[in-house]
């Protein structure tokens, strides 16, 4: 029998004052997109604040896996690396979203071990720096006027993520979504460059992708999916509800592992996780990457992500996607 590749320590280090809890050969996070994009930013979360808090021995490396926004990390972790302890994914609120519409093929919510929510990010509404529009209320007459004169973008295809925070907005002006002039791309890296390239006029993404380019010029950010402002360099930005249209998208980001993954080990990391993110180190580097504070782990991780899907299952029937 293959021994378990997890075995836990009891030493206290030092320089930290942090139990190393688990010490994990060769790990690794699956990044289920092309560099860039919000997966890729949970999981140099995870690489930067385990190595800075010493809770592992190993870095953590990225593993780029794009195809479905995430359906094939999760198709190649349940199917071929289903116990393997070393592998973590990461997710976002647009995975559950994609679950929910049956883009994840027989998978489903129930089929991996959901292992902790480390911060809540935010949909967000994006200009080129051009672009000739200053507010949402010009984008959205824009749209209005014509919506097949104003390609729109962002990570996935129609039913995805993005689409469903541009057919919300498109609902409340009285446009038909499928109407809209709708580029997909595979992640929020490679929308966000299209913005830049003018291949696209407005984006729909999430605020901690968007943050860096916004802040150095290259795109506009016009509008927050939030109930609130938020805190830091976007706090200029207004929500979509200051501005008149009441869309609010919070966007969890987290990680699930496979399976079949020995419990020993699963609390392993779990432990790794409630650890870190109880240190003012890692709420520093979350509030770098745009990220407000969601922890969450085990059971009650598990829990919310199940009645999330439930709640974007209901999101799906209203705009006749997904599985019937």
């Amino acid at each position: 029998m293959r021994k378990p590749m997890i075995r836990v320590l009891f030493s206290i280090l030092a320089a930290t004052g942090l139990a190393a809890h688990a010490e994990i050969d060769k790990p690794e996070c699956i990044v289920g997109a092309k560099p860039g994009g919000g997966f890729d930013l949970t999981c140099k979360l995870a690489q930067q604040s385990m190595q800075e808090l010493k809770l592992l021995k190993d870095p953590i490396r990225s593993t780029y896996m794009p195809g479905g926004i995430g359906a094939v990390a999760m198709n190649t972790v349940v199917a071929q690396r289903a116990s393997d302890p070393n592998v973590i994914v990461a997710f976002s609120g647009g995975s559950l979203l994609n679950i929910a519409l049956g883009k994840f093929g027989k998978w489903t919510e129930n089929d991996v071990r959901w292992l902790a929510a480390v911060g809540a990010d935010y949909g967000s509404i994006s200009v080129g720096k051009n672009a000739p529009w200053k507010n949402l209320a010009e984008v959205a007459a824009a749209i209005k006027a014509d919506p097949s004169k104003v390609p729109m973008g962002g990570g996935g295809t129609v039913g995805s993520q993005d689409w469903t925070k541009a057919a919300m907005l498109a609902k409340k002006i009285g446009v038909d979504p499928r109407k809209m002039r709708w580029v997909s791309f595979e992640g929020n890296g490679e929308a966000t460059t299209a913005l830049m390239g003018g291949h696209i006029q407005v984006m729909f993404g999430d605020v901690s992708a968007d943050e860096a380019q916004a802040a150095a010029g290259n795109i506009r950010t016009i509008a927050v999916l939030a109930e609130k402002r938020l805190e830091g360099s976007m706090s200029v930005v207004p929500t979509a509800k200051e501005q008149g249209y009441d869309l609010q998208w919070p966007i969890i980001r987290g990680f699930y592992m496979g399976p079949k993954v020995p419990d020993a080990d699963f609390k392993a990391w779990q432990e790794m996780f409630r650890k870190a993110m109880a240190t003012k180190e890692f709420a520093a580097l979350r509030a770098q990457r745009g990220l407000q504070p969601f922890d969450l782990t085990g059971a009650e991780l598990d829990a919310f992500v199940k009645k999330q899907v439930g709640v974007y299952r209901s999101v799906a029937q209203e705009f006749g996607l997904g599985k019937k």
